[in-house]
């Protein structure tokens, strides 16, 4: 079998789609490493429980922690990529009216908070197709109609994609040296660019300067790093190059919304 055989075999090729009307629901442990570029006529909110997942569009990769959803709109190709085969993928795909609310239309990333929650698990025990008229297709409904309301915070836990060859090799540079002090002025040195230059090239290919794109990615890191619980928080904070704790928690809030430890207490949350 072909690999687009295959692909089309897959229950979010095949099923999401087949009937436009109703809401698709789907929980299941990954199973995989990666589930190839794909999109469907549907809006998908995928809920990750016990690790990390990527989504990576056309433009951005996103990174989807413990405790968080990421709303993708129909249409939008995307690509899947966890930690583990062992993370818990809650997916509900909602059909999108034509006047309905703009945060419909946009990619995203949100902290879920404990009615949310409450109510994805409530679907844990449906799959397949509910329809219109059911009392679960309501009740899914429903979870989908507060979304406007209580998600406000669009997370920024996502990084562009560098078009630039140049670029993307000062990015698997950046990558490999998280915990580093890295001065701009040396990294443009040490890739043969003068400041006002590499500056300019951030900019224009990431929408970002380089301190900007540097913290998100030791951020992104620092909550992988936390997920795993092998290094305390201090740790943690070393790890991705902070000296001080409180500078670290304090990014850490700016990004996430959050401090470190409440972080790790929601995830807590998830066990009980």
């Amino acid at each position: 079998m072909g690999s687009s055989e295959a692909l089309e075999e897959k229950y979010y090729i095949k099923e999401v789609n087949t009937e436009k009307k109703s809401i698709y629901c789907h929980h299941d442990l990954m199973g995989e490493l990666m589930i190839p570029t794909h999109k469907h006529e549907k809006s998908q909110m995928l809920y990750s429980e016990g690790g990390i997942v990527h989504v990576t569009t056309e433009t951005k990769t996103y990174f989807l922690p413990a405790r968080h959803f990421i709303w993708i709109p129909g249409g939008v190709k995307h690509s899947i990529q966890p930690n583990s085969e062992d993370v818990m993928m809650r997916n509900l795909y909602f059909p999108i009216g034509l006047d309905e609310d703009s945060f419909y239309e946009k990619e995203g990333i949100y902290p879920i908070n404990d009615l949310l929650l409450q109510m994805m698990l409530f679907t844990n025990r449906w799959n397949g197709n509910l329809k219109k008229g059911t009392r679960n297709f309501t009740i899914a409904n429903a979870i989908k109609a507060i979304l406007p309301e209580i998600c406000l915070t669009n997370l920024p836990l996502s990084l562009p994609l560098p078009k630039d060859i140049r670029l993307h090799k000062i990015i698997i540079y950046l990558d490999k040296n998280l915990g580093e002090t890295i001065m701009f002025s040396d990294l443009a040195n040490r890739f043969g660019f003068s400041e006002r230059s590499l500056y300019r090239l951030f900019q224009k290919d990431l929408g970002m300067s380089f301190i900007q794109y540097f913290t998100i990615r030791r951020i992104l890191k620092a909550i992988e790093l936390l997920l795993e619980k092998k290094l305390s928080v201090n740790e943690v904070a070393q790890a991705v190059g902070y000296n001080s704790v409180p500078t670290f928690s304090n990014t850490f809030f700016k990004i996430l919304g959050q401090r470190p430890s409440d972080y790790l207490k929601g995830i807590e949350i998830l066990k009980k």
